[in-house]
């Protein structure tokens, strides 16, 4: 989400529960805030970015959005439709949730 803005990202979806602090609606151009795709509170808060939890989180979190169909349908149409950006507020591009949903996209194409 720290990067600008760029005309190839197409439809640019927030996939974080919060909206990124510090960052204005007008700078972020999001289309789509997806918030009850995030992870959960609890969730969140236990990862907390450690990159060691990041195996467990990403089996966690991939549980959680089992029950949200409805959601990842919603993603895959937008992604049929054209280019989509999964942006999201953390500072670590290796571990986070928009990856996870990245990878589920992925395997139901």
């Amino acid at each position: 989400m720290y990067e600008e803005p760029d005309k190839d990202d197409g439809v640019r979806i927030l996939v974080d529960r919060l909206w990124p602090r510090g960052l204005t609606k007008e700078k972020a151009r999001v289309d789509l805030w997806l918030k009850e795709i995030a992870p959960s509170t609890e969730l969140r808060k236990w990862f907390d970015h450690d990159p060691k939890k990041w195996k467990s989180f990403r089996g966690r979190y991939e549980t959680e959005i089992r029950d949200k169909d409805d959601l990842i349908k919603v993603l895959n149409q937008k992604a049929r439709e054209g280019t989509i950006t999964l942006i999201y507020g953390a500072r670590d591009e290796k571990h986070n949730e928009a990856l996870v949903l990245k990878h589920i996209l992925e395997k139901s194409e």
